[in-house]
């Protein structure tokens, strides 16, 4: 959304998520001035009023804070909302079974993409933070985006691309690609991904070496392609994944399988069958 973001409610929310991440059940005063930067007199004023709107409660003997009751009713409304995402994670189960490899749901959630589910098989090396965001820009998210709007595709395109025609062209050419496949095939290396998650995240940076940073992201962006094309018997393969579409066809979410290691084309496309199928069934018919 475009518009500048409104700092105070910034500051609530923060809150309200600092209270909900797992291991803070309930926090003193001090911790959440401390954790949060806030001023005495904002953190009063903001868990004051959540406090009376039944969102925060607070301890009577500790004096701590912590979720108040009145999110157990929003949570409930949330739940029905989005039923399908229960469904959804039914099908990751599935996906592990069928593939024997970790699967998750990945949603977009403002300008980041947010994993949602995850289910882990066996012999998986990493369980990942599920309160872990990645920036919804290249060379990130490329399935959501090949199936989004036309006007948030240009976004996405132009978060890396900028005003070079020619790699905004070359991303284009990805999302087609990734659309007529069906599905995306991250072969980036755990390294690259990590490198391009840090080079999205640099944000004081003269122009000069902005230009640059955005260039690298389009650069990794690439790497999938050019393995596609490489020759290579194997390549190793990070994520592969499908959008569930809503009613006009546009990404509701991503559900993705996570093989984390080498794969030959074949394989590729045998876990490419199971997340299609998996993915036409959660869409609208």
């Amino acid at each position: 959304m475009r518009g500048s973001s409104s700092a105070p409610t910034t500051r609530v929310i923060d809150v309200v998520e600092f209270l909900s991440n797992p291991g803070r059940r309930q926090q003193r005063f001090s911790d959440i001035v401390r954790e949060l930067e806030l001023t005495q007199a904002t953190a009063h004023a903001i868990l004051k009023t959540l406090t009376d709107r039944g969102w925060v409660s607070r301890d009577s003997v500790t004096k701590a804070f912590e979720l108040g009751p009145a999110l157990s009713l929003i949570a409930a409304r949330v739940d029905a909302a989005r039923a399908g995402l229960s469904v959804a994670r039914e099908a990751v189960c599935r996906l592990v079974e069928a593939t024997d490899m970790s699967a998750s749901v990945v949603e977009l959630a403002g300008s980041d993409l947010v994993l949602t589910a995850f289910e882990r098989c066996e012999d998986s090396p990493i369980v990942p933070p599920m309160d872990e965001r990645i920036p919804y820009a290249p060379p990130f998210g490329v399935a959501y985006a090949a199936w989004d709007t036309e006007d948030a595709q240009r976004e996405w395109v132009q978060r890396a691309a900028a005003d070079d025609a020619a790699l905004a062209r070359r991303l284009h050419d990805v999302l087609d690609e990734t659309r007529k496949r069906g599905y995306d095939i991250d072969r980036m290396t755990p390294t690259i991904a990590q490198a391009a998650q840090l080079l999205g995240e640099l944000s004081d940076v003269p122009r000069n070496v902005r230009g640059v940073i955005d260039r690298l992201r389009v650069e990794f962006a690439a790497v999938r392609e050019m393995a596609a094309e490489s020759g290579h018997s194997t390549w190793p393969v990070v994520t592969i994944s499908a959008p569930v579409l809503d009613d006009t066809g546009h990404t509701r979410f991503l559900v993705a399988v996570h093989p984390l290691r080498p794969m030959s084309p074949s394989a590729i496309r045998t876990v490419g069958r199971h997340l299609l199928h998996e993915t036409t069934r959660l869409s609208p018919a």
